[in-house]
């Protein structure tokens, strides 16, 4: 990775004889093998599958509660369909969608008698699973349902229980295979309450920030570093991070997601993180990584830590 691609003075990739390097995501960091898991989070998603009820996961953004669904759906060889909760998400939006507009329009182009609702319906992540569930069995990610409406956990109880819904405007109703029940996990930023009832038909696990023996385990896993900067420098910048994390003044503590790309910028530009007096101007440019705002990253680049 280079760190000179843009120059603050003006000068172009061409003046420079620079070319720009295609985008490469960090490698490993998101690969479902990777991830890691708690035994008692293990213990968790064993008991909603046992149950056969929803797994809803609490904790700090960036503890890996949407990764968790991958790994679920990758150990077990199954199929994942994602829904990511908007603030205008309605309990249908999780099973299918109606195009009523593009239904009406052709209405009134074509003939009437042609034009059938169901041409207009197309399923979502609960709905595909449900229906699918004769022939494979899928996980079925609900992300950050603490965004929707307030009645949205309420809503979906009985579809979510029976694991059936049906189509309004076809009149069509779908239930799943009992063989192939949807493994359903649910993430929450606990944003909002969640309703009792919801509550009660749900395995519930918070996931606690990782100590840092956990923390070393996830990077070591989950980050391809260069042997001679795992060796050396990894401890170090976990007992700086677990400093900064535990400064009272930050408005936002920054989570594992930040630490696995703080600790790869910090091996690209391989910083000595056994010297943090001689690396202060580099520190100060990598706590833009870590920060989230304005006075935040104005306190990791004056305080001394």
């Amino acid at each position: 990775m280079s760190f000179q691609l843009y120059d603050p003075n003006g000068s172009t990739l061409l003046d420079r004889e620079l070319q720009l390097p295609p985008y490469q995501k960090i490698k490993g960091i998101d690969d479902p093998d990777n991830y890691i898991a708690s035994q008692p989070l293990s213990d968790a998603v064993n008991v909603a599958l046992a149950l056969g009820q929803p797994l809803l996961l609490t904790g700090e953004p960036g503890t890996g509660k949407t990764q968790l669904a991958n790994s679920i759906a990758h150990q077990l060889g199954l199929r994942l369909y994602k829904f990511h909760t908007k603030s205008a998400s309605t309990a249908r939006d999780l099973f299918y969608r109606y195009d009523s507009l593009r239904h009406f329009h052709d209405a009134q182009l074509k003939d009437k008698s042609s034009v059938e609702a169901k041409d207009y319906i197309e399923l979502e992540a609960l709905g595909k699973a449900i229906v699918n569930s004769p022939v494979e069995r899928a996980v079925v990610l609900i992300d950050e349902i603490d965004k929707a409406p307030r009645d949205f956990p309420n809503d979906v109880l009985n579809e979510m229980e029976q694991m059936e819904f049906t189509i309004t405007e076809t009149g069509k109703t779908f239930q799943a295979d009992d063989s192939n029940r949807p493994i359903v996990i649910i993430t929450s930023n606990s944003e909002k309450n969640l309703p009792d009832a919801f509550l009660r038909r749900c395995v519930f696990y918070h996931i606690p920030f990782p100590t840092k023996s956990l923390l070393k385990q996830i990077v070591n896993s989950r980050l391809d570093l260069p042997a001679s900067f795992k060796e050396r420098m990894v401890d170090a910048a976990i007992d700086h991070f677990q400093e900064i994390r535990s400064n009272k003044g930050l408005r936002k503590k920054p989570a594992t997601a930040e630490l696995l790309a703080w600790i790869h910028v910090l091996s690209e530009l391989d910083v000595d993180m056994n010297n943090l007096e001689l690396e202060r101007e580099r520190l100060a440019m990598s706590y833009s990584i870590l920060a989230k705002s304005q006075d935040d990253l104005r306190k990791l680049r004056t305080e001394d830590f």
